[in-house]
């Protein structure tokens, strides 16, 4: 019979008799017992055939949030903390208002003349006998000048200024509703938004005291005196530009043109010159740049034939051919009144009239 730990067939042949015979040569110290890793299969581990011997366990996660988790905690309380500051500084104030914009000072010097005025039918042979036969006739006459960029202004910046300061130039001297008093608002919508109640105010309300002049906005003739003989107003002058300061681009204009008239609804009656030069200063800021807009800041105008005791402010009232002028002074300067503006008043060449 077999011992208690024997198979019931017996011993296998080619087996040692006794299942730990094997293993007694082998010895567990200490030390090896406690160096030993406990493994135990996982269910998955003992159904698979090809299952690794030992799986290793995943190391000990620390107790606490991942290094990046706390990065992100800590700048999402930076972000906080800096909204709250921000925001006590109200960095999102309201732009400081900006400055209004300098008020238009005009002067009108009526030029006088000093005997009848020279008259024909033909108005042509009128400009080919005067100081104009060189002028060139409409807008040709107030050219643009070479664009140099300045310290603070690019090309295209300087471009628009200058582009802006002609087309005012042009609708207030050139064109022939303006000219004829029908109509301002084409030279309205050029101004700076600052300068429109100064320039209603000068419609509604003409004034000779160097804020109020119509005629300082724009050339107008009155129109139950005068009509345009010859719509080909002839013109010529210079356009300059530089820069006032980091934020102001500055455009002086100093024009002279020349108009052929008749008395009003009089088409066969002889023709005669007038005379007007306009010194105009244009200021342009980015925000006048951006929208094409400009402010008139000053406006010196000189204009004859006219008499020194006709109006000047609202309308010009040209002397026209064969007509003198009539004996009189300007009208009286209260040098007590602050505010107010010097009546000129001025003689006009023989020089400046055509001979024929």
């Amino acid at each position: 019979m077999g011992g208690p730990g024997d198979p019931p067939e017996g011993t296998p042949e080619g087996v040692p008799s006794g299942g730990e015979d094997e293993y007694r040569s082998v010895v567990f110290d200490e030390s090896f017992v406690r160096a030993a890793r406990l493994q135990e299969y996982s269910a998955q581990e003992r159904m698979t055939d090809h299952a690794p011997a030992v799986r290793r366990r995943p190391p000990l996660r620390r107790a606490g949030l991942p290094r990046q988790a706390l990065v992100l905690v800590v700048l999402i309380a930076l972000a906080f903390g800096t909204a709250i500051y921000m925001g006590l500084r109200q960095p999102y104030q309201a732009p400081a208002a900006r400055e209004p914009a300098e008020p238009l000072r005009t002067t009108v010097v009526p030029l006088v003349p000093q005997g009848r005025v020279p008259g024909t039918a033909d108005p042509a042979r009128l400009f080919a006998h005067s100081p104009a036969a060189g002028f060139r006739t409409g807008a040709a006459g107030v050219p643009l000048p070479p664009v140099e960029r300045t310290a603070h202004f690019s090309d295209d910046q300087v471009r628009t200024a200058l582009t802006t300061a002609k087309e005012y130039i042009v609708r207030s001297a050139l064109d022939p509703e303006v000219l004829g008093g029908r109509q301002v608002r084409s030279v309205r919508v050029l101004l700076d938004p600052d300068q429109l109640d100064q320039f209603d105010k000068s419609f509604r309300s003409p004034a000779a005291d160097g804020r109020h002049a119509p005629t300082g906005w724009l050339v107008r003739f009155d129109p139950s005196r005068a009509a345009l003989a010859d719509p080909g107003v002839r013109a010529h002058g210079t356009l300059g530009v530089a820069e006032t300061d980091s934020a102001t681009l500055e455009v002086t204009a100093d024009h002279v043109f020349v108009y052929a008239l008749r008395p009003a609804g009089k088409d066969r009656a002889e023709a005669s010159l007038f005379t007007v030069r306009r010194e105009l200063r244009f200021r342009f800021d980015r925000d006048d740049l951006r929208l094409r807009q400009a402010r008139l800041v000053v406006s010196s105008v000189q204009a004859g034939p006219l008499s020194c005791a006709e109006k000047s402010a609202d309308h010009l009232r040209p002397l026209l051919a064969g007509q003198t002028a009539e004996a009189g002074a300007p009208a009286g300067t209260d040098p007590y009144v602050t505010d107010g503006a010097t009546a000129l008043c001025g003689t006009l060449a023989a020089s400046a009239q055509p001979r024929v």
